[in-house]
């Protein structure tokens, strides 16, 4: 076998072993794991082989054919680009079979997170709308990439509207059915709206995994299944076609033109593969010339002060996304005229920082990220919960490292003081007008073994 293809077949054969090994692991640790698999699978195999079977020529604001792997070839190029990535699936590949392996041992099944959140839910839903409609009104929404929200209250507000959408996906359990149905589609409607709106594929994406939490939760059937891989095709696939509707026609012809270089087959598939760069990332950390980027110790130093609110710390913090991109990818690219913020990626991030003693620091400290998402999501109080709901709502099990994964807990945790403020106010307004119930009395909503209603609970089985 040559060129690339023994790379791609170590990254095809690790994927399928988190995949395998994930459904072994009950609960919400499933699903997180699957997503993984599915994100990773269309970043470093669906698009190198695009790569490879059309062999591109690199044309101006095409980033699929990147001119840096062109220039080497593309199939020497995947070749080495995909080497650290390899060694780095599977190193994570290994801690999701020792991590199955001890769940099943000695873990219990899975239960629902007690507590009624969703008045204080719905709530933070209402007021992350409000933010939303005042951003779109001022024209403050933004695109993908951007380096900073020009108004950064407006846009944390506006992140409530996430984080309570994902809360009342998982969480709402009206007693009709059909109820249920028609809240969920109202809420998974509006993420992709606002997706469209963002130009960031995070909000329907958070929100398809909403609902694979939310069934992980509360039972699978194979209908369900359906519903979440229909959510997850529909979303993503039907971005490309409703950001087209709010293109300029010069903008159309500009993205026509561009992917008529791709032969008819791969064009329907382009809008999907432009969004999963990691490729290119691993590629900037391949043609890295300055190393290390920077030290382990600079890399403890700028997580802890991502924890801080910029306001206490008194200095200007490191974004790593931007940073990335004039440092990184700046070494081999001109990126002089561009200011953007790049996804890195914990496999790449730990390349250049530390070769591949920091590739297996970076997928571990993803795997804990994990294990810190599922724990928080099956939590008892708002606060903890919240932080889980923040780290679903993120790209940070996917396509950030360590850097970028502490910028985005630092501001979950400012998201999750916010959210216990709100809960602390509805509970409050709830106990003066007496809408409070105890809770033995509290309808089945949350907190309750769903068995009463699904099927397969009681005996611990999915």
């Amino acid at each position: 076998m040559t060129g690339p293809g023994i790379e791609l077949v170590l990254v095809g054969t690790a994927l399928i072993t988190i995949v395998v090994a994930a459904a072994y692991i009950r609960g919400v640790a499933r699903v997180f794991l699957i997503a993984q698999a599915v994100y990773w699978t269309l970043s470093y195999i669906a698009r190198p082989l695009v790569l490879l079977a059309v062999q591109p020529r690199p044309r101006y604001a095409d980033n699929i054919a990147d001119p840096r792997l062109a220039t080497m070839g593309y199939d020497r190029g995947i070749a080495e680009v995909l080497q650290p990535v390899a060694f780095g699936l599977w190193v994570y590949a290994g801690a999701v079979v020792a991590y199955a392996i001890w769940a099943r041992r000695h873990h219990p099944a899975p239960r629902p997170a007690a507590g009624d959140f969703v008045p204080t839910l719905a709530a933070v839903y209402a007021l992350g709308l409000l933010g939303r409609a005042v951003t779109y009104l001022t024209g403050s929404t933004g695109q993908a990439g951007d380096v900073q929200s020009s108004n950064p209250i407006l846009g944390f507000v506006a992140q409530l509207a996430t984080v309570g959408a994902i809360g009342l996906i998982i969480f709402i359990r009206p007693a009709d059915r059909r109820t249920t149905a028609a809240l969920l589609a109202a809420l998974l409607t509006v993420e992709l709206l606002w997706t469209v709106v963002v130009e960031s594929k995070t909000p329907i994406m958070s929100a398809a995994m909403a609902v694979a939490v939310r069934f992980a939760m509360y039972g699978w059937t194979r209908l369900r299944v359906v519903y979440v891989a229909v959510i997850s095709v529909v979303g993503i696939g039907g971005f490309g076609w409703l950001q087209s509707i709010k293109q300029p026609d010069y903008i159309q012809s500009e993205v026509l033109a561009r992917d008529s270089a791709y032969p008819p087959w791969v064009q329907p598939y382009l809008s999907i593969l432009r969004r999963f760069d990691l490729l290119e990332a691993a590629t900037d950390s391949y043609y890295m010339t300055m190393r290390p980027w920077m030290t382990p110790f600079e890399v403890v130093q700028h997580g802890l002060q991502s924890l801080i609110p910029a306001q206490l710390l008194g200095t200007e913090k490191l974004r790593s996304g931007t940073a990335w991109a004039t440092e990184v990818r700046g070494s081999s690219m001109d990126m002089s005229r561009v200011s953007v913020s790049l996804a890195d990626g914990n496999i790449n991030e730990g390349f250049v920082i530390a070769g591949y003693a920091g590739v297996a620091a970076g997928v571990l400290f993803t795997f804990g990220l994990l294990l810190l998402g599922v724990r928080a999501l099956q939590a008892r109080h708002i606060v903890v919960v919240g932080l889980g709901l923040a780290i679903t709502a993120s790209p940070i099990l996917f396509e950030r490292g360590i850097l970028g994964s502490m910028e985005v807990i630092g501001k979950s945790l400012q998201l999750v003081v916010l959210i216990w403020l709100v809960d602390m106010t509805v509970r409050e307004y709830r106990t003066r007008t007496g809408a409070a119930k105890d809770p033995v009395s509290a309808p089945h909503e949350i907190g309750t073994v769903v068995g009463v209603r699904t099927k397969g609970w009681s005996n611990g089985t999915e």
